[in-house]
């Protein structure tokens, strides 16, 4: 009954606010999406004045290990910016390992490494998928401009499973897996619809398309409305791109099941930096109230209880998990 109840709860609250949700974000909001609150000021060398020059993006102060995420972007950095002409195969071996990589990563990174004259990528955000003593995942949400055959300008998106062990000088990059949603569909639910055209709640690429293929459970997109009412949030992933499994283990993980969600930005303040503040803290026990039972962030609420849990992989973002 109980169960219920809050089902029916999520259901009012997700598809009454739809009227109410407001259009715009603050200029910091709008700065942490496009990367630049955490960027240096040496823009990544872009090719020509048509595309914009997104600046590199750095790790947090705060991050548990900022070697391993500089390592992982840095190559999707090499790889999916080049100049007029270079954009073939050769072309993409070449940066990468001029870069300290294997070429073969090349043949993983799909879109991103062809399909324009020129181009230039920015990475939104870098999570871990997993971070252990000697192996890690790191999860990169990545934009890209390309300019075509015709001199018009396209943006593209998608989400990167990056691999890394641990290796001399540095860590080393050894797969990346890149997302691969599902088709869209015609038919998609009432809390689709309603949350892909929610303004407080910002989806990259590879999470919009899962939205639109239907692997996403209703319940997840309706807590995530239900949540938007009292903040801006900025989602990482949801089904593409995450490891299929958690993470050292072998259970298969919420997200390959449509049933989490990872949030890296609250109100335009990421987690990483914010930490357990109160707004981080409050948003992960109003997460309970519409139906997450299993929630890791920065902080473990209740102490080694069954709802909340807290390690290294969780410093930079905040999953909410459901079963049904």
């Amino acid at each position: 009954m109980e169960e219920m109840r809050r089902r029916d709860l999520l259901r009012v609250v997700g598809f009454a606010g739809v009227g109410a949700w407001l259009v715009g974000c603050e200029q910091q909001d709008r700065e942490i999406e496009s990367g630049t609150p955490r960027s240096s000021p040496t823009p990544i060398g872009t090719p020509s004045a048509s595309l914009p020059r997104p600046a590199r993006w750095t790790p947090s102060p705060r991050d548990v290990a900022p070697q391993v995420k500089t390592t992982a972007v840095r190559m999707v950095e090499a790889a999916g910016t080049w100049a007029h002409g270079d954009s073939e195969d050769a072309g993409v071996r070449r940066r990468l390992e001029e870069s300290g990589y294997s070429p073969d990563l090349g043949r993983s990174l799909g879109a991103l490494t062809n399909g324009g004259q020129e181009a230039v990528v920015q990475v939104i955000d870098a999570q871990y998928g997993g971070i252990l003593a000697h192996a890690a995942s790191v999860l990169t949400v990545v934009r890209q401009w390309a300019i075509g055959d015709d001199g018009a300008v396209t943006v593209r998106g998608t989400t990167l499973d990056i691999r890394l062990v641990t290796g001399q000088p540095r860590w080393v990059v050894t797969s990346v897996r890149p997302a691969r949603p599902g088709r869209a569909i015609k038919e998609l639910s009432r809390a689709a619809r309603a949350l892909l055209a929610n303004d407080r709640v910002a989806l990259p690429a590879a999470a919009t398309r899962d939205v639109r293929s239907g692997a996403i459970d209703d319940v997840v997109l309706l807590a995530l409305a239900s949540l938007s009412g009292r903040r801006r949030i900025r989602v990482s992933v949801l089904r593409s791109g995450h490891p299929l499994r958690v993470f050292g283990t072998d259970r298969i993980s919420n997200h390959t099941q449509g049933l989490a969600v990872d949030v890296w930005a609250l109100d335009g303040r990421s987690i990483i930096d914010t930490g357990n503040t109160p707004t981080v803290a409050d948003f992960m026990k109003e997460a309970v109230d519409v139906g997450a039972n299993q929630i890791g962030g920065p902080v473990d609420l209740d102490g080694g209880g069954v709802t909340y849990f807290s390690d290294d992989t969780h410093q930079d973002h905040i999953h909410l998990g459901f079963t049904i």
